[in-house]
């Protein structure tokens, strides 16, 4: 037994190379355009996934949004709506999955694409959605923070008041000022991190650092183009949930399947790819 063992710590073990970072690619806003128009043609040819995934993130802002008002706290709408567009890239990955699966030449089915979104809640996907929803508890304790700042003298108790206090008074303009300054510098840490991260683990075996890597060097190759990336979605989806996020139902769907197209676009694909 001894010399079995000498034997076999003697032999070489094979270590298995590491897999090269992904390639980033330099795109124009013509690459933006076109995969604007490759999402509507998804959506166009599997409609019924993205108008219920669509339904299912317009029910959640609506509930949100309900339930504040029932704790009386109806002054946090805004914050509230605006805050939970940063979760829109985790919703989409149902989306992204459908577009893979129409890229690969398959029919998108419920069960394909629940067994996608199961086998990665688990795995590196799980902890990007641990980044995502701390961003948006920051955003949350910002505002309450702001609040107590800006307004904690001011009685608020509807929304007609909070307006009143934002839209007339001093303190009320430093609010929205500041709020929207430390909105906007979130929401770019969040774009940064996410424009690449869900699809790409989606799509191969990467973990969500190299992940959130890629995305941020997807962004600092590419800033013009995903500048403008980044303003069409905050334009869209603060324009869909305007009307009580009934817009969001035509807008995600829009929006998820465009992602997966841009990445398509800013990363180069694997020689092997993970998942035929």
């Amino acid at each position: 037994m001894d010399g079995q063992d000498a034997l076999a710590q003697s032999q070489p073990v094979e270590e298995t190379p590491p897999k090269p970072e992904p390639k980033v690619k330099s795109i124009t806003f013509t690459a933006v355009t076109e995969s604007i128009a490759d999402g509507l043609r998804d959506f166009r040819a599997a409609p019924v996934f993205g108008l219920t995934f669509g339904i299912l993130y317009a029910l959640g802002g609506m509930a949100t949004v309900l339930t504040a008002s029932a704790l009386d706290m109806t002054y946090l709408t805004y914050p509230i709506a605006a805050g939970f567009a940063l979760v829109g890239p985790l919703v989409a990955i149902g989306l992204y999955e459908v577009s893979r699966l129409m890229e690969c030449g398959e029919t998108p089915t419920w069960g394909k694409v629940r067994t996608a979104i199961l086998q990665q809640a688990g795995q590196e996907i799980g902890w990007m959605s641990f980044v995502v929803l701390f961003v948006l508890i920051v955003w949350m304790y910002q505002v309450r923070l702001l609040l107590a700042i800006f307004l904690g003298n001011e009685s608020i108790s509807t929304m007609r008041d909070f307006l009143s206090v934002v839209m007339t008074t001093p303190q009320g303009w430093a609010f929205l000022a500041v709020g929207h300054v430390i909105g906007a510098i979130l929401s770019v840490v969040l774009f940064a991190l996410t424009v690449v991260s869900f699809p790409i683990l989606l799509d191969r075996e990467v973990d969500f650092i190299t992940a959130m890597i890629t995305s941020v060097r997807s962004v600092s190759k590419n800033p013009g183009p995903l500048l403008i990336w980044a303003v069409l979605i905050a334009m869209l989806l603060l324009a869909a949930s305007m009307p009580f996020f009934l817009g969001i139902i035509f807008v995600l769907p829009l929006l998820g399947h465009a992602s997966w197209h841009l990445y398509r676009r800013l990363v180069e694909p694997e020689e092997t790819p993970a998942r035929p």
